[in-house]
């Protein structure tokens, strides 16, 4: 726990593992999917994963790099995994203003998510993007067939389960005829209590018809849920709430958008540089209080109450927390989206708005796009400050290794 090297958080959720992990899997009993999770982020980026050792090629500096575990849940895997995601997604992006749009769950429907964390996520999910759809394709408001892509997230600043939805969704669309672009009006996509109610309607209208097929499980604080008279009650509280939307200013352009999706799209529970204090059992970060104007403040909590808000994040295996819809769609890429890139070209938006995307054969190292993007320079030696750091030897994983003095043969593999 003692402090990392320059420029590292100080502390990390692996610490907090590493330490109560066991004594939290005594009490707990986290699933086997949570235990999983627990596993890869203690054993990300030690030995136990193995890795390799790079050699300056000016001084001969060495460094030992460890391999990632490559867990989405994990908060250091998360940086070059965004990189590259993003960089694939660049090409597709339309050069067009893009809106921000929030869909939240109430909270009343966290039991039953919580207990059925794939069909509800898959109601959100559909939900929200037909909502964007069909106000969008009315003629009253838009009158066109727009682009999205949607970010489940399922936190909230202190960690608490809260589900919603990130949209970034194009600001205009291709006309039914597919001959025109139609621009959204500056500063304006959508009326948010128009979608709120269509939300809420097509939500709980598809979650009625889960209930009556016997796709939801009922037990624990959702047990009672089962009888038919408790459900009616229940749906009929969730239609008389306000369904929470929220829309932000347009983006001005892709790059925009490239670097707004890099805030959210890999994005987990909490960052390490978030943990500020780790001792005595409790650990201490920092958020941002929304009902205070996004003002900045500190939670404490006690090391087993963290670690079980950190894990009710850990999402079904396999659970795709990413799409798109519409025009950003995969089975229109080459069709509609197209279509709606030449017509914004001959308007005047061009493609010279658009973020250049080198193919796969030219595109350089990874390292090298995320100095490009970053600044962050990886591969540059930390001894010297002007050679560069080249891969030397692999280390098998589950050895201890540590480096030598100058003149010996660099590393030792210690399997004791």
């Amino acid at each position: 726990m003692a402090a990392a090297a320059s420029g590292r958080p100080r502390f990390e959720v692996a610490d907090i593992l590493r330490v109560h992990g066991e004594a939290y899997g005594c009490t707990q009993r986290p699933s086997s999917a949570q235990q999983k999770v627990m596993r890869h982020i203690t054993e990300c980026r030690t030995a136990a994963l193995g890795g390799h050792v790079e050699e300056c090629d000016s001084c001969g500096h060495q460094r030992i790099s460890y391999n990632s575990c490559r867990d989405r849940h994990c908060p250091k895997c998360q940086s070059l995994a965004r990189q590259q995601w993003l960089e694939d997604r660049l090409e597709r992006l339309l050069p067009a203003p893009h809106f921000h749009v929030v869909f939240t769950l109430p909270e009343e429907l966290n039991p039953l998510t919580q207990g059925n964390p794939k069909v509800l996520f898959d109601l959100l999910f559909a939900s929200a993007t037909d909502t964007l759809r069909q106000i969008a394709a009315d003629r009253k408001h838009l009158g066109a067939e727009i682009g999205c892509t949607a970010v489940l997230h399922t936190w909230g600043q202190n960690l608490l389960f809260h589900p919603h939805l990130h949209c970034v969704v194009t600001g205009g669309g291709l006309s039914p005829d597919g001959q025109r672009w139609v621009a959204a009006r500056h500063n304006f996509f959508l009326p948010v209590k128009v979608l709120g109610k269509l939300f809420r309607g097509k939500f709980l209208d598809a979650l009625q018809k889960a209930y009556q097929s016997g796709k939801l499980r009922l037990g624990g604080s959702t047990a009672e849920l089962a009888e038919p008279a408790r459900w009616r009650s229940f749906i009929d509280r969730l239609y008389q709430k306000d369904w929470v939307v929220y829309a932000k200013p347009p983006f001005s352009g892709p790059e925009q958008v490239f670097q707004y999706l890099g805030r959210y799209t890999h994005r987990v529970a909490i960052s390490n540089h978030r943990i500020i204090a780790f001792s005595n059992a409790r650990v201490t970060f920092t958020l941002k209080d929304y009902t205070d104007h996004g003002r900045r403040r500190q939670m404490t909590l006690d090391a087993l109450e963290f670690i079980r808000r950190f894990l009710l994040h850990v999402l079904p295996k396999g659970y795709t927390r990413i799409r798109h819809f519409g025009l950003y769609a995969g089975r229109h890429i080459s069709t509609k989206l197209e279509t709606a890139r030449r017509l914004l070209a001959s308007a005047g938006s061009g493609p010279q708005s658009a973020v250049s995307h080198p193919s796969a054969e030219d595109r350089p190292p990874w390292w090298e796009r995320l100095r490009e993007r970053t600044g962050i320079d990886l591969m540059a030696c930390p001894g010297c400050g002007t050679g560069r750091l080249v891969r030397r030897r692999e280390i098998p994983p589950h050895y201890r290794v540590s480096l030598l003095p100058t003149g010996t043969d660099g590393w030792l593999a210690d399997t004791s």
